[in-house]
């Protein structure tokens, strides 16, 4: 049997890095909506319960940024629950689009824009970033992944 080279993660592999992934997302999310939270509870409306939190998060424009990434996430668990092992190149193109949409952009559109500004607010997500950056190293340490 031959060997599974760096460059050719195994399946483990590839899920380890994509749960990696999953979970970061995951607690970046959840401090991007509590600080997004905050920001509307003192800005425009006190937020009375979780059930507004959560219909707020799905429906109202203020939230719809964090949109973007709770769809990455499902996208994730839905390769990670799918039948069939992730490719290598499919873990790739996921890794990749998670890089691209946590970069802050001052002048970018969408979720990297309303990212920059909540950095300016909010020195948690900006702790929160640094935390993901650090699992995306430990994904780039378990082994590359193909373009």
């Amino acid at each position: 049997m031959r060997e599974m080279s760096a460059a050719n993660p195994t399946p483990d592999v590839i899920e380890q890095q994509l749960n990696l992934l999953r979970n970061g997302l995951l607690r970046l999310h959840k401090r991007l909506l509590d600080s997004e939270a905050a920001y509307y509870d003192h800005e425009v409306r006190r937020i009375e319960s979780p059930g507004q939190l959560l219909d707020l998060a799905l429906n109202h424009p203020t939230f719809a940024w964090l949109r973007e990434l709770s769809q990455l996430i499902v996208r994730i668990d839905e390769t990670i629950d799918a039948r069939e092992p992730v490719t290598n190149a499919n873990a790739a193109i996921l890794i990749r689009t998670a890089r691209a949409l946590i970069s802050p952009a001052e002048f970018g559109d969408g979720f990297q824009r309303r990212y920059f500004e909540t950095f300016q607010r909010d020195p948690d997500a900006v702790i929160a970033h640094s935390e993901m950056m650090k699992v995306l190293v430990e994904i780039a340490r378990l082994g590359p992944t193909a373009a």
